[in-house]
């Protein structure tokens, strides 16, 4: 393993734990948070976020120059739809010699494009890698280990980043389709959404169904989009259902929950955007996403969610598997 400069850039729950892993697998590392943000201004009080506790080797700064200059690897966890404005800030910096590591699973809900595709529109040739794939913070810092994925167009970025962030925490498996793995990892999301909404009707049972059908629609997405329709059963999709559609600490399926129920919920839920953008692509490819469709309908169109889900499951399976 080559030990390496990083800077994590971004200081919410997952940001502040791409931080403690990659400080704890032996980097030198430096987390970036917005000026004024309270998630930082609480890590430069206490160094401690509530789940987690970053040790002093762990440098904090607010300044995005100065959490740049001396890294090799940028590793990025924000919003994915503050993705691009974000990456207009950190374009005017010098970026000759650095690779790009995106750790969030969305697309832009405006236009459709991948993440990878926003960060060369914004960035140009800047190498990129995407990390995605099931685990909880919550589970990683009490030492439950999980594999997940890392993938990217540039082969030799792909197998460094490997070998450099592996540890005995995370295994990481090198991804075979960046198409798939960003499409699957974002349209977990969605599912995930749904499934709290059955969990809200107290309909559970269901999401057997929920996830058969998931992997179906948006392996036939990956498809129509030039990758390969299996990457949706791979760990970016289908294996993150365990962390998306059942556990407690899914902010997804909690929010789908809350939402059924009418009751307020404060944290980001990506997929809530994601089903626009996965809208976006049904058209653009001719691919019939029934699920995203419920989710969006019942999100953004006002149409209550205990008719669309009964008209989601109520489909003919002759009209599923065609």
């Amino acid at each position: 393993m080559a030990l390496r400069n990083i800077a994590v850039l971004g200081c919410g729950r997952w940001g502040a734990f791409l931080a403690w892993y990659l400080d704890r697998v032996g980097h030198g590392v430096r987390l970036y948070g917005r000026p004024g943000s309270a998630r930082m201004d609480r890590l430069m009080a206490t160094r401690d976020n509530g789940l987690l506790a970053l040790p002093e080797s762990v440098r904090l700064t607010s300044d995005l120059r100065a959490a740049v200059a001396e890294a090799q690897v940028l590793v990025v966890s924000v919003g994915a739809q503050a993705l691009r404005a974000f990456l207009a800030e950190l374009s005017p910096l010098p970026l000759e010699g650095k690779a790009l590591v995106l750790c969030m699973k969305g697309l832009e809900e405006r236009t459709g494009d991948r993440l990878s595709q926003v960060a060369e529109q914004a960035l140009g040739p800047v190498p990129c890698a995407v990390w995605v794939g099931p685990g909880h913070v919550q589970d990683f810092v009490r030492g439950v280990p999980n594999c997940m994925v890392i993938d990217s167009q540039d082969e030799a970025l792909k197998q460094a980043l490997v070998g450099d962030f592996s540890s005995d925490l995370i295994r990481f498996y090198y991804g075979s389709d960046l198409i798939g793995n960003e499409i699957g990892a974002a349209a977990k999301n969605v599912v995930g959404i749904a499934a709290g909404m059955l969990d809200g009707y107290g309909l559970t049972s269901l999401k057997g169904a929920l996830m058969s059908r998931g992997t179906r629609e948006i392996g036939r997405l990956i498809g129509a989009m030039g990758g390969n329709p299996m990457a949706a059963y791979g760990l970016a999709h289908l294996g993150d259902y365990e962390a998306t559609v059942f556990s407690p600490y899914s902010h997804n399926r909690a929010f789908g929950e809350a939402f059924v129920r009418g009751e307020p919920y404060g944290e980001l839920a990506e997929g809530a955007a994601t089903c626009r953008a996965l809208i976006h692509l049904s058209e653009k490819y001719h691919v019939d996403l029934p699920i995203s469709r419920a989710v969006d309908a019942v999100l953004h169109q006002g149409r209550d969610p205990e008719e669309a889900l009964s008209a989601l499951f109520l489909r003919s399976l002759k009209q599923e598997f065609l």
